[in-house]
């Protein structure tokens, strides 16, 4: 009756043993679903959205080499990049983010990435 659950063990004989085993199984689960309420709280600060925006800044000459990228929790807190490329140069900017939004000003492309990563 029970040797998928148990294969050890022979098939209860009583109804006292199949409540006791049904207690086991209802503590099993009870411990499992703790600890998986401790893992979802847990993950909420992996970094889990994701929003991209590649643009150029300068229209009159190159092409959209630059780009923001913002990488957010499920709090919507994390961190938006933005690289400026130039033939000259390269710049690269970092600011944090807090509930999806900075305390820093953000550009247009900043802010366009941290929404794609929020409502994507």
């Amino acid at each position: 009756m029970f040797k998928f659950l148990n294969k050890t063990k022979e098939d209860p004989e009583s109804m006292k043993e199949v409540l006791a085993y049904l207690k086991k199984l209802e503590e099993s689960y009870q411990e499992l679903s703790q600890k998986f309420e401790s893992f979802k709280e847990k993950s909420k600060k992996d970094l889990q959205k994701i929003g991209m925006v590649r643009f150029n800044p300068f229209p009159e000459v190159g092409g959209d080499q630059s780009f923001s990228i913002a990488v957010l929790d499920a709090d919507n807190n994390g961190f938006v990049i933005t690289s400026h490329y130039l033939r000259e140069l390269n710049r690269v900017y970092a600011k944090p983010i807090e509930k999806g939004v900075s305390k820093y000003q953000l550009s247009k492309e900043e802010t366009e990435a941290i929404n794609k990563a929020i409502h994507e």
